[in-house]
This record gives structure tokens, sequence and C-alpha cells, in this order.
């Protein structure tokens, strides 16, 4: 929370959601319902469906919980807690209603099913649904967006038995998409896809940072970029179920972007060494090929290894750690479970880059810190062999127990020989060195 939000109160924040609501209420019903109007116009609006969808059930009472969006939509802006909280959701419901709004425009699709007549109570909403809504607005599903938006503001502010009812009813709202038979099942995955990704440019908890990057650092955002190209080309080239390949196309065009200079923004991961849901599913791809190198490089190697004085160098957690806390220097990885009750700090560092003087002088603040504190601590990376050599070894020149970068990476070496500190690593321990002199 900032010292801006400090000086918010709860009825200031109440009254900012009554103007937030007059702004999207109109926006939702423009945008969408002149949208639907004019496919409605189109000529040949084709349909997306899958001959097993025939099986759906038609279930007449789910038309409670799918009418139930709207009112939940409005309660999220008067449940957020911080300014910055409401400012970015808000956004997100712009953002999400545009990009609906757009790809109804860009793919129109038609849904293909005859509902079959409803009477009683749960006929009457049907009747006020089809008064307003068209069949027109398919894909992205704007409903599956929503609950997936609202979904992740209702989530941090319900605790215990409240929360998973909660995730619960928004199970049965994702499950009345299809049960009402509103939208067939490409809308769904389409509007996962899209709600994702919303959240996930528009984060709350976090932010987008850039810095000019380094030339290596630009090298391999070349590759990840052409990675994402060519497995986004091939996705279209396969076209059908071939599509699933745009998921790992996105993920490395995140990753891309993190080279490119917003660095370990992209993973979007806090303090307590957790990446926010919409990163965690975006990136996930990508993340499974990085568990997978660092299984493959370190199952034969030791978990951690001490280099002097209770400060150890290590890989990222696969079993109980025997140190007193860790200091978790991966961007790329949640914190580990073999951590969660240890004394903790995050530092997130990009893989296969050296990072910059700032990012270094927090690492090594954290772990002096740990140290002091804790007595042992762990200092890892995914492989601990890279980052967390140059973290140690930045300490070591702090603390005045070695001379030189060149004696540092020496020391590192002889206790774990698989130590990789190119010539730019030393070079960013010589330049931290001229500062302490």
């Amino acid at each position: 929370m900032t010292e801006g939000d400090n000086r918010v109160t709860r009825k200031q924040l109440w009254r900012r959601a009554v103007l937030w609501l007059l702004l999207l209420a109109p926006l939702f019903f423009i945008s969408y319902g002149q949208t639907n109007h004019f496919t409605a116009s189109r000529a040949g609006v084709g349909s997306v469906v899958y001959s097993w969808e025939h099986h759906i059930p038609f279930l007449p009472w789910t038309i409670v919980p799918y009418w139930s969006i709207d009112l939940l939509y409005g309660l999220s802006l008067f449940i957020c807690t911080s300014l910055r909280e409401q400012t970015r959701h808000a956004l997100r419901l712009i953002m999400a209603s545009l990009v609906a709004c757009l790809g109804f425009l860009l793919f129109p699709l038609k849904f293909s099913f005859v509902r079959p007549v409803t009477d009683g109570p749960f006929g009457w909403l049907f009747q006020q649904l089809e008064m307003f809504d068209l069949p027109y607005n398919q894909a992205p599903s704007l409903h599956i967006m929503l609950a997936w938006l609202l979904w992740l503001r209702f989530w941090p502010h319900c605790q215990g038995i409240l929360r998973w009812l909660m995730t619960g009813w928004f199970a049965l709202i994702a499950v009345s998409v299809l049960a009402t038979w509103q939208h067939h099942v490409i809308d769904i995955a389409t509007g996962l896809a899209a709600g994702v990704i919303v959240s996930y440019l528009i984060p709350i908890n976090s932010g987008w940072h850039w810095q000019r990057p380094h030339r290596s650092s630009l090298k391999l955002a070349l590759w990840y970029g052409s990675g994402a190209l060519l497995t986004g080309g091939l996705a279209w080239w396969l076209g059908g179920g071939g599509y699933v390949l745009v998921w790992p196309a996105i993920s490395l065009l995140a990753v891309a972007a993190g080279y490119s200079g917003y660095g370990p923004s992209v993973f979007q991961k806090g303090r307590d060494g957790r990446m926010s849901p919409s990163a965690r599913l975006l990136l996930w791809p990508y993340r499974c090929g990085a568990w997978l190198s660092m299984y493959g490089f370190t199952r034969q190697l030791p978990q951690a290894i001490q280099v002097i004085d209770g400060v150890f160098i290590g890989s990222y957690p696969r079993q109980p750690l025997s140190q007193a806390s860790a200091l978790d220097v991966t961007a790329e990885f949640c914190r580990s479970r073999y951590s969660r009750n240890k004394p903790y700090q995050c530092c997130p560092l990009m893989d296969l880059v050296v990072p910059n003087q700032q990012q270094l002088a927090l690492a090594v603040a954290a772990l002096n810190q740990l140290h002091q504190q804790q007595g042992t601590v762990l200092v890892h990376c995914a492989l601990g062999m890279s980052r967390s050599a140059l973290v140690i070894a930045a300490w070591l020149l702090d603390q005045g127990r070695v001379a030189t970068p060149q004696a540092a990476a020496e020391l590192l070496r002889q206790v774990r020989p698989q130590v990789v500190l190119q010539p730019q690593h030393l070079q960013a321990l010589a330049q931290k060195r001229k500062k302490l002199c």
C-alpha cells in the first residue's frame, strides 16, 4: 500500500466505487449491446462447435449463478481496500470489455443450439436475458473473462470456508455459461485465455519496470522472441488442436519481454516468493521447461554446500532445508515449500544475465541481514551455479572476506566446481568493489 493509499478512507473508496460503476455500466451495455446487434446484421456468421458438445445438458437452474455475476461485478469495486487495487481492478474491467468486443468484431460467431422453453422463475430470468442478449457475442466469452477477474478480487478478501464457498460459486458461474446453452466450449477457452492476459497486463500488487537492457540480454530476447514466433506460426499452420501451441508462444514472448528490459517483473513474483495467479498460468509452459532443466542439471548434485561461516550455496530446494533461513534469487520459480517455515527473503534475478548494481546490492543486503539474524542461510537460484554464486561473491567482497572478484570466484569454485562466473560477472563484482572503496 502506498502513502497515497493510506490517506484514502473506506468512505472515499466507496464513493469512487460508485463513480467507477457510473462509468463502467454504460460502457459495458453500450459496447456489448452495439457489438451484438452489429454482428446480428452481418451475413455468413458461423459457429465453432465440437460434436460432443451436443451431450452437454441444459440445466435451467444455472441461470441463477449466470445472472449473479452482475451483482458480483458491482460488489467487486466496493471490497477493494486500497486506491491502487480499486483503480487497477476497474482498468481490468474496462480492458476486458474492450478486448471482448474487439474479438466479437474480428471473429464473429453465433451460438448454434436452440434453447428449450423454460417456465417458472428460471424461465423469467431467461426471458430477461434474451431481451438484452443476442446469440452473437461468443468468443472470447466475456462472462468467463469477468468471472476470472472477479474471482481474483474476491479471493484475497475472503478467508477460511468463505473463500472456498466463493470459489465454488465462481466455478458454478463458469459451468453455467455452458449449462444455460449460452456459449460453446471454444468461447470458454478463449475467454479464460483473454482474462488471464488482461489480469497479467494490469497487475494489482506489482508493476512493470523497464530499464535499458545489456546487449547480451537483447540476444536472449531475440532467441526467446524467435521461439515465440516459430511456435505461434506452427500453431497457425497446424490449426485445430494445434492452437494450444499459442500458450507456449505467449509464454516465450513474455520471457522475451523480460530480457528486453522488463526484467524479473514479467514473472510478477512478490516479496513472499509467490507469483500472481495470472503469471503462474500464463508462464506455465516456460516454467515447466525451466523446471525440467533444473532437475536435469542438479539431480546428482548436493542441494547445498557451505561456502563460509554459515553461508551456503545451492540449487532450488527439493528437500527439507538444514539451514535456518533462505535467500531466493530465482525469478521463474515460486518459493519452495521446503522454505515456507523458514525466515525467507526474495530478490528475483533473471537467469543467464548479469543483474544491475541496484539488484545486486539489494540481494547482498538481504543476505547480510539473514546471516546476521539467523546464523545460517541458503542462497539459491535454480541450479546453484551462477546467480546465487554472484550474490555470495558480492557479499564476500562487501564483508572483506576476499580481496578481489577473482578470489571470490576461486573460493566458490573450490566448494562447488560447477559454479559459472563469466568475465561479465567479474566485471560487475569489480564495479561493486569500486563503490565499496
